[in-house]
């Protein structure tokens, strides 16, 4: 063992101790590769800083871009309602959907992104069904994590792989973009399976208390008597000629018609105005107390429905809320009443209560003199709060969710898309510039602003990479991954094709829940193919165990969309090492049986 492999042994060993007790995030650790290894000899300053300039890195950060484009533009939204509504009640069918959904969708973007994109959309499912939102989160965190080994674009360690196939100066012949699919499909399948045999036994049955109404938690302790959001429909033989402010809503029953539907649902109007006339056959979006809402539907005849259904989209969470808005000494507002005002016509937003020192005003609201530091309390949708919080008139208390979503430019982001796919499978260009074409292609359509997109790029993961790179080349440089293949085959003796992948398997599998799984990459790639060389063994193939077993990650909390899920789900540590285990022996499993008869 020469000293520079020692020298490279003991920067591996710091970077593990490093990734393992979190003395500095993970992206400073990559770049304090890229400062200590040229320091130290193990490479030189041109390979030091040449991962951010990889074809791996530009290609992630393409990707990133593309599916923020999509996002921006409701195209995922979209997806989801189409998938959800065959959900029905079946809690093994509304798993199904959900996890099988988002890992073809991680297929194409970061698997950390589908995760994020589905969790409000299973966690309105749980709240809607009963059924406890631990039983979603983990299947489908779980999917996600494998559907990025459906394509090779679609986890880290696999759009890293070509570029790390280089062994004495020779390259290997590259994956194509579906190179991986059948492994990954097989994946799949499996692990819904496990889920739909296992999961009432593996996966916790608690349930997590969350507001389902709309407002958060912050606001629920201050004005909690509002109540939450309800839909009625008005049948058709409902006769009466007064307008909402005639009907007295608002004083009798506390409730605020904040929607109306018509022509069986086509006709929508957010933030109705108090002279508008409910006819027979609308349906009514309701803020209110239960009790409250439950007498005004006995009243009139109303039908009360158990949940949101000609709104379910419109005014769902993901899309529609209650703000406190502070009126600013600047503000317009003062000196007016909300009638003078014109509030519903001229912001699209319901008053729901004035908090004024220490008096609330649930009634009688239009007529209120506003006040510099008034609190108004506001049913809208996000978009109309995007745009109030670029006003002077109004500071509200907490961040607004969701975002304006360009709904215009979703043709042109699927075509980029297809764009990119097209150079990839038809035109054969290489990876990272079919990528940044259509990342390109979305910022020139205005997709995406190009202060969007470097906004989207998680350059924490970049520069990870970056660091990484390198440091598997100081492994090649040095001989460092060729001694460690020499002292393991001669450990093996000369073992089997199975044998020799099982334990490459069950190393990255290991590294990867100890450190990351780009990490566990950069170092194993080049060790099994050498130890695939010595073996007589196909070191492609040994490349891509350690690619596909980069993603098997789940026994403990440390992959990022493990991490995701964690609070939401209510899970515990143990709760993954419960479930965890049997899919990691399932998936070590699966991915050798498939690598062994595909490949």
């Amino acid at each position: 063992m020469t000293p520079e492999i020692l020298l490279v042994m003991g920067v591996l060993a710091f970077a593990v101790l490093l990734f393992i007790f979190e003395w500095v995030r993970v992206d400073v650790v990559g770049i304090i590769m890229m400062v200590l290894l040229p320091l130290l000899g193990l490479v030189t300053p041109k390979q030091a800083i040449s991962g951010l300039s990889s074809n791996a890195v530009v290609s992630i950060i393409a990707v990133i871009i593309i599916g923020a484009g999509l996002d921006k533009t409701g195209v995922m939204n979209s997806l989801a309602r189409v998938i959800l509504k065959f959900a029905g009640k079946s809690e093994t069918r509304i798993m199904a959907l959900i996890a099988g959904t988002v890992s073809i969708i991680s297929g194409f973007m970061q698997n950390i992104g589908a995760a994020a994109l589905f969790l409000p959309a299973a966690k309105r499912i749980g709240n809607q069904t009963g059924v406890p939102i631990g039983r979603l989160l983990m299947p489908m965190g779980f999917c996600a994590i494998i559907g990025g080994c459906l394509t090779l674009v679609g986890s880290s360690p696999l759009i890293l792989l070509n570029d790390l196939m280089v062994v004495g100066g020779k390259h290997y012949e590259p994956f194509g973009m579906f190179g991986v699919t059948p492994i990954g499909l097989a994946l799949l399948v499996a692990a819904l399976i496990y889920f739909m045999l296992l999961g009432r036994f593996i996966l916790p049955n608690q349930d997590v208390a969350e507001n389902s109404g709309p407002m958060s938690e912050l606001l629920s302790n201050t004005y909690g008597g509002i109540g939450s959001l309800y839909e009625l429909h008005v049948p058709e033989n409902w006769e009466c000629d007064h307008d909402l402010m005639g009907l007295e809503l608002r004083p009798i029953y506390f409730s605020t018609v904040v929607a109306i539907a018509r022509e069986r649902g086509k006709n929508h109007k957010i933030a109705p105005d108090a002279l508008e006339k409910i006819l027979p056959g609308d349906h009514l979006a309701v803020v209110g107390p239960i009790e409250f809402v439950q007498a005004m539907a006995a009243e009139y005849g109303w039908d009360l429905k158990e949940d949101l259904e000609t709104f379910a989209e419109e005014l769902s969470p993901n899309n529609a809320g209650i703000m406190e808005g502070l009126i600013t000494p600047r503000s317009e507002l003062v000196g007016m009443t909300l009638r003078e005002l014109g509030i519903r016509k001229r912001f699209q937003v319901s008053p729901m209560a004035i908090f004024r020192g220490e008096k609330l005003f649930i009634s009688g609201l239009t007529d209120i003199t506003l006040e510099s530091g008034d609190a108004l309390l506001l049913h809208g949708r996000w978009e109309m709060f995007h745009m109030l919080k670029d006003r002077p008139d109004f500071v509200f208390t907490e961040e607004v969710k969701g975002e304006i979503l360009r709904a215009d430019k979703a043709k042109l982001a699927l075509m980029w898309l297809a764009v990119s796919l097209v150079m990839i499978l038809g035109l054969h260009i290489q990876l990272s510039i079919a990528l940044l074409t259509g990342a390109l292609g979305m910022i020139l359509t205005k997709v995406l602003s190009i202060d969007e997109a470097y906004q989207s790029v998680d350059w924490m993961t970049v520069f990870l990479l970056g660091g990484l790179i390198p440091l598997g080349m100081a492994f090649e440089n040095t001989g460092a991954a060729k001694y460690i293949a020499d002292t393991i085959m001669a450990a093996l003796g000369h073992p089997s094709s199975l044998i020799l992948l099982t334990v490459i398997g069950a190393l990255t599998s290991f590294f990867t829940l100890v450190a990351s799984n780009v990490g566990a990459t950069v170092l194993l790639v080049p060790l099994s193919m050498n130890m695939a060389l010595n073996a007589g063994v196909d070191p492609r193939i040994a490349a891509l165990t350690v690619a596909v077993a980069a993603s098997n990650t789940f026994v403990l909390p440390t992959h990022q969309v493990n991490a995701l899920i964690m609070r939401p789900g209510g899970y515990k540590t143990i709760d993954y090492v419960r479930a965890g285990t049997g899919m990691t022996i399932l998936y070590m499993a699966v991915m050798i049986f498939a690598i062994m008869t595909l490949y």
